[in-house]
């Protein structure tokens, strides 16, 4: 059961779809965004030009690395109090929490991916700057989100209709997907 307190609070839905890369982020952060008509901010624009440099190498982002960008995500969650959908890895419980404290209420879309999957995929990208060598690394990093409250999970491999419905009537207290 959704907690009626996020539910309700009169900042509208902010959102963050979260996961590994390749789990679908950009493409289910963008259906959910025009499904609730809210803006839809991609977490990947505001790496530094050094940390996109540094995963294009596959070399993975420090907690140092994520400082700024984490920051700045946390300032645009901030800038949107009408509502508003984030993609972004959010792969460590306190990147989660201070998003949070960016935005009270935040709630999280867990995409859950197996290894073999997310590196199919992102070995796919041919345009994205994200090392398929790093996918192991993503996977070593996450903490799951699993009993963290405001959080759903969802299995990356469901068709896409069917993920944006299951979303959007969790956000409107529907039913928990």
């Amino acid at each position: 059961m959704p907690d009626a307190a996020v539910r309700d609070t009169p900042a509208g839905h902010r959102i963050v779809v979260m996961g590994v890369a390749g789990c679908g982020k950009s493409t289910v952060g963008a259906a959910l965004a025009a499904a609730q008509g809210l803006p839809l901010v991609e977490g990947d624009d505001f790496h530094s030009e050094a940390s996109r440099a540094k995963m294009a190498g596959g070399i993975p982002l420090t907690d140092a690395d994520r400082a700024e960008w984490l920051r700045e995500l946390g300032r645009q969650l901030a800038a949107h109090p009408a509502g508003v959908v984030l993609t972004c890895s959010a792969l460590k419980k306190a990147y989660r929490d201070q998003l949070r404290a960016a935005a009270p209420g935040l709630r999280f879309v867990f995409l859950s991916i197996g290894p073999d999957e997310a590196l199919r995929r992102v070995a796919g990208r041919a345009s994205h700057f994200f090392s398929k060598d790093l996918v192991a690394s993503q996977f070593a990093t996450l903490e799951s989100p699993a009993g963290e409250g405001g959080v759903l999970s969802v299995d990356a491999l469901e068709p896409l209709d069917a993920l944006q419905r299951r979303l959007s009537a969790w956000l409107h207290g529907d039913g928990v997907g």
